[in-house]
């Protein structure tokens, strides 16, 4: 049985004292019952290596740079986030292709780039709501993880995997358990044709989980946890969401 992971994504939220208090919090609730990390924006970093040390929760960064090092201001390389511990990096989240133009090819170098460094990389696919109403969802999670999947080849089984519909991202919306469990099956049958090691793959929804319906979501059969937004800045909430996944 696969164990779940349920990771927060801070976005672009944080201060000093909002995460000393959010980090205590999640702390005080251990231990959990699944696997947990926090990903807080790249100043905030070594605060939460710094407040989790000796803990089991890990910690994640929300994006990183392809490339090795090199001239490229105002990017961060994989190197420098395993300095500071971190176990895992958002790559292609929804924000990122829509906002910053990344795309399919990018993501699967950035994946890339994060596993040369021992850092697990969560990649994002998903599709707007015009895509779905188009009924071009399939089409579009395959695309996406393709380019990811030929570019990591034998180390595919490696990421982690977070299906995010884009309309269900901080609009309150949230795909039904039904719904998200399609996807979810379709992409655990893309990996499965890619990798032996597709079913102990984590392949985690994201899509305005909270308390209240992140039990049902994670009940399904190939939902293995979230990828969660604004519910993972109250300490109560992303706790509660934590003990419904294990």
């Amino acid at each position: 049985m696969r164990r779940k992971l349920v990771a927060g994504n801070w976005k672009m939220h944080g201060s000093h004292k909002a995460n000393a208090d959010l980090l205590a919090g999640i702390a005080q609730a251990r231990p959990f019952g699944c696997d947990v990390a926090v990903c807080p924006p790249f100043p905030y970093l070594s605060e939460a290596a710094v407040a989790l040390a000796g803990s089991d929760i890990r910690w994640g960064a929300q994006d990183c740079s392809a490339h090795e090092q090199g001239a490229y201001t105002g990017e961060v390389s994989v190197a420098m986030l395993a300095e500071f511990g971190c176990r895992y990096v958002i790559v292609g989240h929804s924000e990122r292709r829509a906002y910053h133009g990344e795309s399919d090819q990018l993501v699967a170098d950035k994946a890339k780039a994060a596993l040369a460094r021992g850092v697990t990389p969560i990649v994002c696919v998903g599709e707007t709501l015009a895509q779905r109403d188009a009924g071009e969802t399939e089409a579009v999670v395959k695309r996406q993880l393709s380019a990811v999947i030929h570019t990591l080849a034998h180390c595919a089984g490696e990421m982690v995997v977070a299906y995010e519909p884009v309309w269900a991202i901080g609009t309150g919306r949230t795909a039904s358990p039904e719904q998200a469990q399609a996807v979810h099956a379709v992409l655990r049958a893309q990996l499965r044709a890619a990798t032996a090691h597709a079913d102990a793959m984590q392949i985690l929804y994201g899509g305005s989980v909270k308390p209240d319906n992140a039990a049902t979501l994670f009940a399904q059969a190939d939902i293995d946890g979230g990828l969660i937004g604004g519910a993972a800045l109250k300490a109560a909430d992303f706790v509660a969401i934590c003990r419904a996944a294990g």
